[in-house]
């Protein structure tokens, strides 16, 4: 098996193996086939570093609960960017390390890069993380997986409503691709279950990982009077730090951050991939077919909450837990009406509740009134 490092990566002995193939010397043929592993070939591909406290740890994390499994091979490469690099990340891990099943674990790593991988290798099991396949276009070797997160950030939103004091919560946001949207609603919603005159200041970088603009856009929250700040960036530590080190207090996001700012961080909202991921494993193990669309939340055990911190009062506690309870019997619904758009718009009518697990949610396109920015 071979191990991907920072300075020799799978991408890069492929193309070399390729090269030296050409030339005649002795290396990869050019028509590749997939090698034989001794035990099944499981593939994990980070767009960032494994240790980022966020989404990448995540799925590390997932990860390492799959390493544990008996007749189970663990491959995985960080820092892989979503171009094609990301391609020849796939094709390496499977014609040198003879995967079968690859989790290309990043937004942008899906189309083309994923798709194109999967029509090459019909016999390898493709799953992307997010909300974009498909069952009447995209191939069936693919499928998708997410969990039902914008619950966890409805409960950061109800200890955020119950801490500030200025009674404006900010939000450090990527892109405005649905599910970043999804987050910053039901952070908005949560906090107005405490106090339905809190509003949510949102900037967004435009990227994925930029630590100054994440610095920047902290910073620009707390001196517009901001006393809770949570994020959906791939790295939350920047805005954890930033946030605490300005005096405000902070909710998390993918993973657990609270050892980045202990007497300032109320909760987060945590990933547990291992459930996805094990649940995968163990069916490629077995020779069953894999589920091409997974999805779960806090009662599926999908989505965890970052236990409580010691700024976190009594209301806020009894608040948090009934929530959580309901969460936990299935069916909770933080987007329900009458709720309009922040441009005026009805997005939701009188009487209508979409729970989590509602389709429609996976293309939310607009932000509620409140939210700012």
């Amino acid at each position: 098996m071979i191990k991907a490092s920072h300075t020799i990566t799978r991408r890069s002995l492929l193309k070399t193996s390729a090269a030296g193939a050409a030339f005649g010397a002795v290396g990869l043929p050019l028509t590749y086939r997939p090698a034989r592993a001794a035990a099944t070939t499981v593939g994990f591909i980070y767009v960032g570093p494994k240790d980022d406290y966020g989404y990448n740890q995540a799925h590390a994390e997932g990860a390492a609960a799959v390493k544990g499994l008996s007749g189970l091979t663990v491959v995985e490469e960080e820092n892989v960017p979503e171009t094609v690099d990301v391609q020849k990340t796939m094709e390496s891990m499977i014609n040198l390390d003879g995967a079968s099943l690859v989790f290309p674990t990043s937004f942008g790593y899906f189309d083309p890069h994923m798709l194109a991988m999967a029509k090459k290798f019909p016999n390898v099991q493709f799953r992307h993380c997010g909300g974009l396949w498909d069952k009447s276009k995209h191939p069936a070797n693919t499928g998708s997986y997410f969990g039902y997160i914008g619950m966890g950030q409805y409960l950061n939103g109800i200890v955020a409503g119950h801490a500030s004091k200025s009674k404006k919560i900010g939000f450090v946001a990527a892109k405005p691709i649905p599910q970043v949207l999804m987050n910053i609603n039901s952070f908005l919603l949560g906090a107005r279950a405490v106090d339905p005159t809190i509003v949510c200041q949102v900037i967004f970088t435009g990227e994925w990982s930029l630590a100054v603009k994440e610095a920047e856009a902290t910073n620009a929250l707390v001196d517009g009077g901001v006393d809770v700040v949570t994020c959906h960036v791939d790295g939350p530590k920047v805005v954890v730090q930033t946030a605490a080190g300005r005096g405000a207090y902070v909710c998390g996001y993918h993973a657990n951050q609270s050892p980045l700012a202990p007497d300032k961080y109320l909760t987060g909202a945590e990933w547990n991939w291992a459930t996805v991921y094990t649940g995968f494993a163990k069916k490629m193990l077995a020779g069953e077919p894999l589920d091409n669309f997974v999805r779960g939340g806090i009662a599926e055990g999908f989505v965890k909450m970052s236990p409580l911190g010691p700024a976190v009062g009594e209301a806020a506690r009894k608040q948090f837990d009934a929530a959580l309870a309901e969460m936990k019997t299935g069916g909770f619904a933080a987007i329900k009406g009458p709720l309009k758009s922040n441009k005026g718009d009805q997005v939701v009518a009188a009487g209508q509740a979409l729970p989590e697990t509602a389709i429609e949610l996976e293309s939310m396109n607009y932000l509620v009134e409140g939210v700012q920015g």
